[in-house]
């Protein structure tokens, strides 16, 4: 069974298989080589092991390739096609040259992998030389020429080994050539070499892991994503220069010139809020949405090096068992702390224009302000994943180091713009887009809450705490009554109990209880003595490290033991860092409040919406770049991290300035909103010493964004106009 505490890091994107895998290969190394089954097993690896070089080996054996060879059981009675003659044509001018030892045909042998060293400790790539095999184009004629291809050629080195877990090393042979043709070629040399059979259900190269040098034409989407870019870029520019060089009065300026200019979205961005004169600011949410945010990209680059060749990665099952991959495992959470912040934001707010405006909200446009608000970036982010990507460099890699087929985009983007993909495909365009999805059904459904909290006040707030409760113990039967566990893998435990809202709910609803609390008693001196602020400090870091901690060193858990676990750690995160959030906002923080509260993070803390969609696209970039095995170790994963993160915030940067704050600024053009009346003088007199997480007035329309996916600063006048009334 596979241990919960990697089960819980799994579950962020279903990989939930790799340790099972990883398991497989390592049994060749332990007391199941004992079996007489595995012995012959041993014997093969023995004799590859004895090989000269794949490529010598492959070339010695075709000197002299005819039609029969590329053919095998039943395909040998077809006619030839036309790309079969080419392909024989091109290898036997191959085999032709390298008797004269002709640079290009040195270069196609030089860039094969090598069957690689350190097979029992993991090491199951060899990436081979890319570039000299797709650079090869020998010119035979002025119409015809051979061109490398470079594929991956993948096969176990026992039968009881996965295929993902194969041995895979790199070929390069004329791009005439199918990948059938090679598979072919390779299954009967590796059959004479090692005296093996090997089935033809074993597809040992995959057309889909074969590159050439050819590109493909730009289609008509890939113009379009291009052409609007442009436009956008230019627009900013243009704005920028204007704003720079020609306006001498920001007040006298154009709205829209001011919407794109780079000028005035970065003064925004960067401005830092002076929170001593500003008393209406929660200081730690800024500081604990960044962290929170950090610690999603580093667990992600953790899970892309999952799918990344390493030379070591035996070492991961050591890795699993130490401490700091606790850290790493439970990024889990901090998913659950942007439902916890959102909630809470959405309340607090909410129920202070209610007050002012005596319950009145315009659900309507709440929620045609937030799909405005969200969607623009992401349905960029759509188009940039699918056509953008593939454009930015190549690599062995390119397209497979990721956790998304971002090809299914082509048929799924719509759920992702309706925020239902969640429940509507099992195929995401963008993975981890699952939590806007989850964040906007909730959304919808939270007025209905305030309205309730609002009318019936400590009543509605027991039936939302007795709703969560319910919602805990569904999470809790689905797991037990279908044995459904978050370390299955696959659509089916990843859509009931990972990606679906029901079971995500608690973090939120408690999210609201706090901020309800927090509303209720604005304004008011908590004075604690010492001995409650240390077990108030107590018993929140033991809920946090509770949930961080609890299956650590547990080999294995049943399925009631892990749905409690799931359930109670999605109730207890929340309530940990309700006592963080209550600390910090009335003085007892401490050194965490310092920390937290530190206006650096403001400019993250806006730009972390668009850093959130775009850092798996750096990730990915990064990975399928890789032209070389890696070594696994904390450290050369941090390493990594800062290198990613770094490029993620400044790719962040340009489509925060081209796309996110221009689309918010004339969000607010097209729909402005009428400010609220000033609240009653009851109200003004507590309202100075009210500590929320509330934009300034003169904050651009990008910083009073009520966004709460793992994002900016919230909105006030603009989420909740009192245009009518309920």
């Amino acid at each position: 069974m596979v241990r919960p505490a990697i089960v819980l890091w799994l579950s962020v994107l279903p990989l939930a298989f790799v340790k099972a895998e990883i398991t497989n290969i390592f049994a060749l190394t332990n007391k199941q080589l004992l079996s007489n089954e595995l012995e012959v097993n041993v014997d093969s690896y023995l004799a590859a092991s004895k090989l000269r070089r794949l490529a010598v080996e492959f070339f010695d054996h075709y000197s002299n390739l005819t039609l029969a060879d590329l053919y095998v059981g039943d395909q040998r009675s077809r006619l030839p096609s036309v790309q079969d003659m080419k392909c024989l044509a091109d290898m036997a001018l191959l085999t032709n040259d390298l008797l004269s030892l002709k640079v290009w045909t040195l270069k196609m042998i030089d860039s094969w992998g090598l069957l690689p060293a350190g097979v029992l400790v993991g090491n199951w790539w060899d990436l081979g030389n890319f570039d000299e095999c797709i650079g090869i184009d020998h010119a035979v004629t002025t119409s015809h020429r051979v061109k490398g291809k470079y594929c991956f050629a993948k096969f176990a080195p026992a039968p009881s080994v996965s295929n993902r877990m194969a041995i895979k090393t790199a070929v390069c042979f004329p791009a005439s050539c199918s990948a059938a043709n090679m598979d072919t070629l390779l299954r009967r040399l590796l059959q004479t070499l090692l005296n093996i059979e090997i089935g033809t259900e074993v597809q040992i190269v995959d057309e889909a892991t074969c590159q050439t040098s050819e590109t493909k034409p730009y289609d008509g989407l890939t113009i379009f994503t291009i052409v609007v870019l442009s436009l956008l870029g230019a627009l900013v520019g243009l704005s920028t220069l204007y704003d720079y060089f020609l306006c001498q009065d920001q007040k006298t300026i154009h709205p829209v010139v001011t919407a794109f200019s780079a000028r005035a979205n970065s003064r925004a961005l960067f401005k830092i809020v002076d929170t001593r004169s500003n008393p209406n600011v929660i200081d730690c949410l800024h500081g604990i949405r960044c962290l929170s945010f950090i610690w999603v990209v580093f667990a992600h680059d953790y899970l892309t090096f999952a799918t990344s060749p390493s030379i070591n990665m035996a070492d991961v099952l050591t890795w699993i068992d130490s401490f700091f991959s606790m850290f790493v495992v439970h990024g889990i959470y901090a998913v659950d702390t942007f439902f916890f912040l959102s909630g809470l934001l959405l309340v607090m707010i909410a129920l202070r224009l209610m007050d002012r405006t005596n319950g009145r909200l315009n659900i309507p446009m709440m929620y045609l302000h937030r799909y405005l608000r969200l969607t623009p970036l992401l349905a960029f982010a759509i188009l940039i994943y699918m056509k953008i990507l593939p454009l930015l460099g190549n690599g062995p890699l390119r397209g497979s180091v990721n956790f998304d087929d971002y090809a299914s985009c082509e048929d799924t983007w719509y759920w992702t713009l309706l925020y239902v993909q969640n429940y509507a495909t099992d195929n995401l365009c963008i993975s981890h887009s699952w939590y806007l999805a989850v964040d906007m059904q909730l959304y919808i459904f939270a007025p209905f809450l305030l309205i309730c909290l609002y009318k019936w006040g400590k009543k509605a707030a027991a039936g939302i705490f007795i709703l969560m409760l319910l919602l805990a113990s569904c999470l809790f039967s689905i797991m037990v009554i279908n044995n459904l566990s978050l370390g299955a893998g696959g659509n089916g435990s990843m859509r009931r109990l990972y990606y679906a809202t029901n079971t995500r709910a608690s973090p939120y609803l408690i999210g609201i209880l706090f901020g309800y609390f927090l509303h209720i008693n604005r304004g008011k001196d908590f004075k604690l003595n010492r001995l409650t602020v240390l077990v108030g400090w107590l018993i929140g870091l033991a809920l946090l490290f509770t949930c961080l901690f609890a299956v650590y060193g547990q080999s294995s858990l049943p399925i009631v033991e892990e749905a409690s676990y799931v359930t109670f750690s999605r109730i207890a995160w929340p309530l940990g860092l309700c006592w963080v959030v209550f600390a910090c906002m009335h003085g007892y923080g401490g050194l965490a409040n310092g920390f937290l509260s530190s206006p650096l993070w403001q400019p993250l803390s806006k730009l972390s919406y668009s850093a959130y969609i775009f850092h798996m696209f750096i990730e990915s970039l990064n990975g399928g770049m890789t032209r070389t095995s890696t070594y696994f170790s904390d450290y050369q994963m941090m390493l990594r991290f800062w290198s990613d993160f770094g490029l993620t915030l400044l790719f962040s940067y340009l489509m925060h300035i081209l796309i996110e704050a221009p689309f918010a600024s004339l969000e607010g053009l097209l729909l402005p909103t009428k400010k609220p009346n000033p609240p009653p003088a009851v109200e003004s007199k507590i309202e100075p010493k009210v500590k929320e997480f509330e934009s300034s007035p003169d904050e651009s329309p990008v910083e009073k964004s009520v966004e709460t996916v793992p994002a900016t600063t919230e909105e006030v006048t603009k989420t909740f106009p009192e245009n009518k009334s309920i």
